[in-house]
C-alpha cells in the first residue's frame, strides 16, 4: 500500500458548513465514464449545491449561466441524468439520487492493443503524424 502524506500541512481541506460528497463507486462503477461533457458538468454542480438530501432549486437560467452552457445543451443533460437515473426533477426542484445498483450505459472499454491505440486515440494518432512528418515536439 502506498503511504500517503499531505504535501502541505498547513492547506489541509475541512469540513466547514456545508458539504458536497460523491460517492467513490461514481467513478469505480462506471458512472464518470458514462456521462459526457455536459452532463458531467451539469452532475457535480448538483452535487455542489444541493443540501443534506440532495435538493436544490435553481433555475435554468441561472444554471445555464453559471456553467456556461446553452439551454440545449443544459435540457439534453438534465433529461439524461434523468434517464440514467442520476437525478430527479420536478419542475422546480432538483434531487440528485443515491447511486443506482449498476450504472445504465457501461463505461468504454479502454483501449489496449498497439494497433487499437494507432487507430483510435487522437494522442497516439497525433503523434504518429507528428513523427512520420519528421517534426519534433516536446
Amino acid at each position: 500500500m502506498i503511504e500517503k502524506t499531505p504535501l502541505i500541512d498547513q492547506r489541509l481541506r475541512k469540513i466547514s458548513g456545508t458539504f458536497a460528497f460523491i460517492e467513490h463507486r461514481f467513478l469505480r462503477d462506471g458512472f464518470w465514464a458514462s456521462l459526457d461533457h455536459h452532463e458531467l458538468l451539469l452532475y457535480v454542480f448538483l452535487v455542489l449545491v444541493g443540501d443534506r438530501n440532495g435538493l436544490s432549486y435553481y433555475s435554468y437560467d441561472k444554471i445555464c449561466t453559471l456553467l456556461r452552457i446553452s439551454v440545449d445543451n443544459y435540457i439534453l443533460a438534465r433529461n439524461s441524468l434523468i434517464e440514467k437515473d442520476l437525478i430527479a426533477f420536478d419542475g422546480h426542484l432538483f434531487q440528485v439520487l443515491s447511486l443506482p445498483q449498476n450504472c445504465a450505459i457501461p463505461p468504454p472499454k479502454p483501449l489496449r492493443a498497439k494497433e487499437e491505440m494507432e487507430k483510435k486515440d487522437p494522442g497516439t494518432v497525433h503523434q504518429l503524424i507528428i513523427h512520420s512528418l519528421g517534426e519534433h515536439h516536446d
